[in-house]
């Protein structure tokens, strides 16, 4: 079955989410862009990051960093490429931190995902199931994050829900991967 037009990938941290979708990607057989949000703050990130790099260079990703820019990386993807966002979580974080408007930006990305060719599979954290955040800044970010959550998968064609490794379709049907 190929990749729907949107799909949208969602889980606790540590989950199996991004391999699930990376896998997911990998099986669709076409031409595929990796848009990496992640930035380093300290040496710890810095090496999980360069980690991700080597492994994604060594199994034929093209990769974009876009911590800020994902409308932008979106727009430099080539015509029916598979592309995977992530993640969603960490370019929210980002975008609140350099005090923009990350819903108004959301919706920009989502549009240029609606006028991309190829299937398009964002990554994103399930982050409100969780106790209430201590701080205004923690509290902000669980309503963006839960909101553009709930915007991301009424656009989307097949939403999964990734819980220890398991794939569960929440909406549309499962994607398969290849054998």
């Amino acid at each position: 079955m190929p990749l729907p037009k949107l799909t949208f990938v969602i889980g606790a941290a540590a989950s199996g989410k991004s391999a699930y979708a990376e896998a997911l990607v990998r099986a669709s057989g076409l031409a595929r862009t990796y848009i990496a949000t992640a930035e380093a703050f300290d040496d710890e990130m810095a090496a999980k990051i360069a980690a991700h790099r080597a492994a994604r260079a060594a199994h034929g990703w093209q990769t974009q960093e876009a911590p800020l820019d994902v409308t932008g990386a979106l727009a430099r993807t080539g015509p029916g490429q598979a592309v995977l966002l992530d993640c969603l979580t960490l370019w929210l974080s980002n975008l609140m931190l350099a005090e923009r408007d990350a819903l108004a930006e959301l919706d920009g990305m989502l549009d240029r995902v609606a006028g991309l060719e190829g299937p398009v599979v964002i990554v994103s954290n399930e982050v409100g199931a969780g106790v209430v955040p201590e701080t205004s800044l923690g509290r902000a970010f669980r309503g963006v994050q839960g909101r553009a959550n709930q915007a991301v998968a009424a656009r989307a064609d097949c939403v999964v829900q990734v819980t220890v490794g398991l794939p569960q379709a929440l909406k549309g049907p499962l994607p398969g991967l290849a054998p």
